[in-house]
Formats: C-alpha cells, structure tokens, sequence
C-alpha cells in the first residue's frame, strides 16, 4: 500500500477535557513490523521526528468529524485527533481506517469502543435499523423514553444516531417545539427538552453539524429553555437575541467567517450556560462538544489573521486620535478577545501570530490605550499586554528602549529650542497604574507587578554576540524607570515613621518591597548603585515602625536580603548609616513576644555569627551590645559577642597572625601522621609506670629542643580547636535546651566570672583556668571563656603535674588547658581518682 502523506496537526485530549497541540507533520498509513499491523505516522515537519505512531486496531472506534477531523481513543483515559489542512487528505487516511476495519468509508463512525456480552451484540447485530416514532405530538413521550433507553447502550446509541440522521428527524423535532409552544403544550415541551438533552448526549458530529445550523440553533436553545426541574422556563433566546449583541467593529466581509463566529458563540453559551452540569456518568459524552468548539477556534483565529485588510483597519482605527472613546473600548475588548482565542494555536502558529501583531504596531496602540481614563479599556489592555510579556518580554524590552532611545533625542531637539517635553514611556505607564491602583486589594496591582518582574529578570534575557540584553535594558529601567516604581516608598519615608500607614498604601509598599528584594538578589551593581546612592535601605527601614507587621517584615526582608550577599560595599553603607538601629529598635519593642518579627530579626543576626562577617559582627557588638546582652533565651547575640572577643584577641596578638601565616603558606608543617603515632604511645602507656612527679612527654618531644619553631604552631592549633569546641558546646546546649543549661553559666558581661563546675572539688591553683588573674580567666583582658566541666586541674600520684614543660611560664597553663581537653574521659577518669 502506498504511503499518502498529508499535512496535519496533532493533538491529545488532557484531564481538564481541553485538547493540547502535538506539533505539526505528515501523516501516512503503513505496515509497521514492530506492531505488526497498518499503523499512522506522523513526522514533524520541522525535523522529521515521529510525532505519532498508532496502530490501526480493528476494535478501535474511530470518528471523523467535520470534514478534516479523525478522533480516536487509544485507552481509556488516551483521547487522540488529527486535524487536516484538506479535507482530500482527511478522506484518504479515512478510506484507509475503514478498509483495515472492513467499514464503509462513508460512515462517520467505525465501531463503539464498550464492550457488550455476545448475546447482546448478536442481537443487536441480527437485528434490523432501529424505527422511530412516528414524530407527532401525541408520541412525544414514546419518542423520549426510546431516545433514554438507548443511551446505555453504545449499539442502540449508533442506531438512534444513524435513524435521526437518515430521517432528517431534529428538524421534524423542532416544528413539533413551534407547535408546542403555540399551544401552551407544556408537557410536550418537557419532553422535547429530554429528547434534545439525549440527543446530545449521543456525542455525534453530524448531529451537532445540523442542530448548530443557521436554521435549527436557536430552536434547539428554545427547547433546552423547557426544564421540568424548573418551575419556570429560563430565558436564552431572549437574552442572545436582545441582550447579547454582535458588535461588528471592524466590518467582516467574508461571510462563511461571520456566520463561524456566530456559532462558536451560541454554541459555547449551550456548553456554559444551557446544558446542565454533566454528570460524572456524562461528561465523556460531552467530548465532542468540547472538540466542536475548539476547532472552531482554531478556524476563527485562522481566517481573521489570514485577512490583512481586516488587521490592517483594526489597528488604524486603534490608534487614530480621531476615534472615539466609545469605539475604541469596542476595539480593545475584540484584540483581547482576538488574542485570548490565539491561545488556541499550536507554538509555530502562535508565533507567527503575535509577530504579526507586533508588526501590526500592537505595543504603541496599547501606550495610547494605556493611557485613556477608562478603568475598563485599561483593564482590558492590560490583560492583551500580559499575552504579550508572557509570550515574549524580549519583543517588549525591545521596544520600550527604543521608544526611550527616540524620546530621549526628541528632548534634546526641544531642549535646544528650550521647550519643555512630558514623555511617558509604556514601561513608566505600567508602573503608574501599579501605583493608582484603586482597588482596596490592589488585584490589578499585584498583575501588573508581576509583569515587571517578568521585564526584569535577567534569566528570560537574550544574550548575543553583539549585544547583552540584560546590561543594555538594565541600564535603560534604571535610569528611565526605577525613580517612578521607588516614589510612593521616598514620599512616605521622609520622617521616622511613615506618613500614610492605611492598609491600603501598606499593601502597595510590600508589593514595591517585594520587586525592589527581587532586584536585589538578581541584579548586580545597578541595584547597588541605586539603593547606596539614594539612601533607599534607610528609607525602608522607616517602614519597620509600620502598624501592619506584614509591611514591617517586607522591610526586614530586603535589608536581610543585602546582608545575605555578603557584600563589603554594603556593610560599609550600613554601618556608616548606623542601619541597625530601626532593627534593634523592632526586636526591643517586640518584647518577648514569640512571633515572626522576633524569629526573623534572630535569624539575620545568627546569619552574621554563623558567615563571621567581621564588620558587621563588631558594628553589632561596639554599638548595640548593651541593648542586648540581656537577651538569654537565644545564644545567638552571646555568640557574636565571642566571636567579636576572638577577633579583638587576633588583633591584639599579632603573633598568632604570623603563625596563621605560617600555616597558611604550609611552612614547617608536621607530618600528620607523626603526630598520630606520638599520641597513640602515650594513649597506650600505662600510668603506673610513671614515677611520681614526672610530666607526661612523648618520647619524641624529648629529643627536641625546647625552642623547636614546632611547639607555638602546635599550641596556636590546639588554642584554636578548643575556641571551636567552646563555641559548638554553647551552640549545641542552646539548641537542645532554647536558653543556657544549668550545669553552667556563661555571661560575656564585663566583670562577671565563669563558673567551672565537676564532680572532683580540686582547688583552683595559680596558672590554672580557673584561678583568677590567670591567662585563661575569664577577668583578664583578652580572655576567652572556658565552657568546659572538667576541672582543670590534673591530678597523679605525685600530685599536680604540667602534661608538657615548656620555657615560657605565660604559655604553660593554656597548654595544660588545651591538652586536658584532648585527653579521652577514661584518662581523665584515672587522673582525677
């Protein structure tokens, strides 16, 4: 058999009964071996990959519907349909269907895909068409009850289509309506409605072709007006014949166009308003319905873009100063209408639709629209411009720095002529009715927002090898843009409070909060640039004494997000405003209440503990420590006052620099492993082959000079690792516990001392931790609180004893210090006894 390739559009039916595109190809039929059977190809055109591959089924029912449809299920839950471009094509992948299946080509339907017992379908088959009634008034009833009963029955449902196709029985159906109707008859007339709701619920193109005829819809609305569940009939003929109107505003000169408009129209007022809710039993019969409508969408949008002249006028009349306000509105709502039906369109046609739009001039009509006083027009443009922007914001950025490019020499012109020129630009237009926005929950407000965030995000920006988008529009919205999204922030920031605290001015605050946070994170130094240049983070921090806590978190958000940076040009911009004071000054007013703002405000602090950023931790600590050192139940502004201790002590000892220096240029660096074999044969050396007074010396350490360059790096590394330990023990007790654990209290207030606790009740001896005056007390200058429950003092047979002897008397009790920590509690145990 021959392969007969035709142009067509595929598509799947997906769960919300709406039909996706699959792309455009070329179908053909042909054996494939893999399914072993006649099969339908479809290749993309684009790159000849297989779009679909399906297998003629014998037992698959499939439809043809309107001529350049075939509809088919693969499974039960799989909905499959080919849209040809001619109906010549349609014809001949038909034939070849029906000839798999040993059908007559001249059917619309194959078979029925539920299955039925064999006596069942023998009966049905063996048995000739079914007969209706005679279609008289007096056999209305009889009519009705057929047309119920044979609903269950996918068989007998073929059969009733087939009679009231072969019949012409609607149209005998709706002068027995006209009848009714006349006379009053309304038992006949809540027949015809069951009779017509059936009819629909046969799912049959060919009768939906003659039902939503010129002739036979309004008739058909008129009997759905009829239901016996109602007291009264509803009213739809009058409302599409006297309230809804046809407005023609553009005059349409090809008439099959008009009438397609017409039908879609009523026909999807049935599927909305008309027909009741189906039920979960009669939605699927409803599917080819729902496919009627969308093909004809597909087939509206088709004609109207195909008709230049039409276009051509529509976008004339959009931007002629002449038109008047009224037709205008009629206008905008048809090009919203327009590209709301587009969304119907496969990718490649959608495209090439809103191109043609764009060259149409699409974007200087909506500026002119935009700019109207009609709160209707404006929203109605708005929504076109949201088609635009979410379709492509690389077409809109392009166009904006364009117009700002042309009005910026036109001001150059009248500045040279000394005229004064007031140029709004499209993007500043969006910008301003964000800002007026009049609804109370700014609903426009927060769209529009987020059509500036789709503008501004370098993520959807194009990047060539001539030109970066993102620098060049970038540029072009700080300079021409940002000062207008930023006034309302500036204008009620001028004092310590803000000027207008209503819900409604808070609520367009957080949204400008909210894209200016966005900016943050996304842009590099323009948004730096700005907010250090114009003093905006001060400005938003005015908005921390706001009433509304979700405004005053918004505010606490953006300064959170600067800080997350981690950027010095930043921390240098809050310090010298002194920018922590309005957070400070929240989280007191706060008072102990457990709520987002307190939460909040201890995350950005722990922030800058646990990243060590060294400026800010010291601007904390130097300026705002007393404000806060009473603060227990988190160990978060105590660790950053260890944290700034250590930094002080750093600097105040330039010798540990030098040795950090050392280390870091890997200098005199002992073999790892040496140390590891030293300490495990004093690990393994039995204490009772001490003598008594004898200090504890590795045997390699005895070899060594005391003046070895090895013994400060080893002291520095081991002072280092026990500052860490302390700092992870008081983190780790404030994490289980949420306050300071009893065995031990830590204040880092000057003048208080450290209590060191243990089960053995050594006394304190000169040199050691806990003595006062001792390098390690917490009394001296530069000391570092010890958070360890040992005592420090270590215990032999000969009493107490240094673990290592070193030259230098300063440095020998933090050594025993460090290497009683390293000792393993079994060790310390026997030392201890």
């Amino acid at each position: 058999m021959t392969d007969t390739r035709r142009r067509v559009k595929v598509y799947t039916l997906n769960e919300d009964r709406q039909w996706d595109d699959r792309g455009t190809g070329h179908v053909s039929s042909g054996y494939v071996e893999r399914l072993k059977g006649m099969s339908l190809l479809v290749r993309a055109e684009s790159d000849g990959s297989l779009l679909l591959e399906s297998k003629i089924n014998p037992n698959t029912a499939y439809q043809k519907q309107q001529d350049t449809l075939i509809v088919w299920s693969e499974a039960e839950n799989y909905d499959l349909a080919l849209s040809f471009q001619e109906k010549a094509g349609c014809d001949e992948i038909w034939e070849k269907i029906c000839q798999v299946q040993g059908k007559d080509p001249s059917v619309d339907i194959t078979q029925d895909l539920v299955d039925e017992s064999e006596e069942e379908r023998f009966d049905d088959m063996s048995s000739p068409g079914l007969e209706l009634p005679s279609c008289e008034l007096s056999r209305l009833e009889e009519i009705a009850e057929l047309v119920a009963s044979s609903l269950p029955s996918p068989l007998r449902r073929e059969k009733l289509a087939l009679a009231l196709e072969n019949e012409g029985y609607i149209k005998k159906l709706l002068e027995l309506f006209h009848v009714c109707e006349d006379l009053e008859n309304i038992e006949g007339l809540h027949h015809l409605y069951e009779i017509i709701k059936g009819i629909f619920l046969l799912n049959r193109t060919a009768l939906f072709e003659v039902m939503f005829s010129e002739e036979c819809i309004m008739d058909v609305i008129g009997c759905l007006e009829y239901d016996p569940a109602l007291s009264q009939p509803r009213k739809h003929r009058e409302f599409l014949t006297k309230t809804a109107k046809f407005k023609e505003v553009i005059p349409i000169s090809d008439p099959e166009l008009k009438q397609k408009i017409h039908q879609t129209y009523r026909v999807q007022y049935i599927q909305d308003m008309v027909l009741p809710t189906p039920s979960v039993f009669e939605e699927n019969m409803l599917s080819t319905l729902h496919s009627f409508i969308f093909f004809n969408k597909v087939e509206i949008v088709g004609m109207l873009q195909e008709d230049e002249k039409f276009l051509t006028d529509l976008f004339a009349q959009l931007t002629d100063e002449a038109t008047d306000e009224e037709k205008r509105q009629e206008l905008v709502n048809f090009l919203k209408e327009f590209c709301a039906f587009s969304q119907t369109l496969q990718p490649q046609n959608r495209d090439a639709f809103f191109k043609t739009l764009s060259n149409m001039g699409i974007l200087p009509a909506l500026e002119v629209i935009l700019g109207m006083d009609d709160t209707q027009v404006r929203s109605a443009a708005t929504d076109i411009f949201s088609y635009l922007v979410e379709y492509n914001p690389s077409m809109v950025r392009e166009f904006v720095m364009q117009e700002a490019q042309q009005n910026d020499d036109v001001s150059k012109k009248l500045t040279e002529q000394k005229i004064t020129s007031k140029d709004i630009l499209l993007i500043n237009l969006i910008i301003e009715h964000m800002i007026c926005d009049t609804d109370p929950e700014l609903g426009g407000a927060v769209q529009l927002m987020g059509l500036l965030r789709t503008l501004v995000d370098p993520e959807n920006m194009l990047a060539t090898a001539n030109k970066t988008e993102k620098t060049e529009f970038l540029g072009f919205f700080y300079k021409h843009c940002m000062h207008v999204l930023t006034a309302p922030l500036l204008a009620n920031t001028t004092e310590d409070k803000p000027s207008k605290d209503d819900f409604q001015t808070a609520q367009l605050l957080a949204l400008i909060l909210e894209l200016l946070t966005f900016c943050v994170e996304h842009h590099t130094y323009h948004i730096k640039n700005y907010i250090i240049n114009k003093d905006i983070l001060r400005r938003v921090l005015v908005l921390m004494a706001s009433k509304h806590a979700f405004l005053a978190l918004c505010a606490l958000r953006f300064k959170r997000k600067i800080i997350g940076l981690k950027d010095e040009f930043y921390n240098r911009y809050i310090m010298k405003s002194f920018l922590f004071e309005p957070v400070v000054k929240a989280f007191i007013n706060n008072g102990s209440r457990y709520n987002l703002m307190n939460s909040a405000i201890i995350e950005m602090f722990e922030f800058i503990r646990v990243e060590d950023i060294k400026s800010l931790t010291a601007h904390v600590i130097e300026n705002y420590w007393k404000a806060l050192e009473d603060v227990d139940y988190v160990q978060t502004f105590k660790g950053l006052k260890l944290r700034f201790e250590q930094q002080r002590e750093r600097q105040d000892n330039p010798k540990l620099d030098s040795m950090r220096s050392i280390l870091r240029n890997h200098r005199y660096r002992r073999d790892a492993r040496t140390l590891e074999d030293e300490e495990e044969m004093w690990f393994n050396t039995d204490e009772d082959d001490m003598e008594d007074g004898e200090a504890v010396v590795s045997p390699s350490d005895k070899t060594k000079n005391d003046d070895d360059i090895m013994d400060p790096i080893s002291k520095f590394m081991e002072r280092k690792k026990l500052k860490e330990s302390e700092e992870k023990e008081v983190l780790l007790k404030t994490n289980l516990s949420g306050r300071q654990s009893p065995s031990f209290k830590l204040s880092l207030s000057s003048g208080t001392k450290t209590n060191l606790t243990s089960q053995s009740s050594a006394t304190n001896l000169p040199g050691s931790p806990g003595s006062p005056g001792s390098p390690g007390s917490p009394g001296s200058p530069g000391s570092v609180p010890k958070s360890t429950s040992q005592t420090a003092a270590i215990t032999t047979k000969g009493g107490l004893v240094g673990l290592v002897d070193y030259p230098d008397d300063d440095e020998d009790d933090d050594e025993d210090e460090d290497k009683e920590d390293m000792l393993p509690l079994s060790k310390k145990a026997k030392f201890e006894s």
